[in-house]
């Protein structure tokens, strides 16, 4: 073998060797929580928060969107808007990634979608207007005319 073929192959090892330890395997992350560990979190952070008329809504069957929604009030724009980072911070912690997030600045109305679960936060006036509820309990049967 002439210099240049060993040269060559000490270079080839050289290389394949540092790239197999950048390579090498990554930890992973612990598991996702599901729809009901996420949803047996969220309504003690709420609790904690002082939350009022929280609600919990079953969406399976109903929608493909999510499993579960809560729907959840605020006394005041700061309250709404601290119980909503309060969750946020909670499903951070718990290991949901991708969490979207909307209405954080103006905290009448924050919607918290981790996937599974979906969290509305309403100051009193805006749950009372839009009655999300109503739209998501209000099925075929308990639609009837008295």
């Amino acid at each position: 073998m002439s210099a240049i073929q060993r040269k060559e192959r000490s270079l080839t090892k050289s290389v394949l060797s540092r790239v197999s330890e950048v390579s090498a395997p990554v930890a992973v992350s612990p598991h996702r929580p599901d729809a009901d560990e996420t949803l047996n979190t969220i309504p003690h952070r709420l609790d904690d928060m002082k939350a009022e008329e929280t609600i919990t809504i079953d969406l399976r069957g109903k929608s493909s969107l999510a499993d579960y929604m809560i729907v959840t009030s605020g006394r005041a724009n700061r309250h709404v808007g601290a119980i909503a980072e309060n969750v946020l911070k909670c499903l951070k912690d718990n290991g949901i990634k991708n969490i979207h997030i909307e209405g954080l600045p103006n905290c009448d109305w924050v919607l918290i979608d981790s996937g599974d679960v979906v969290v509305h936060v309403f100051r009193p006036e805006v749950r009372e207007f839009y009655n999300l509820e109503r739209l998501w309990i209000q099925g075929p049967t308990t639609a009837k005319a008295v």
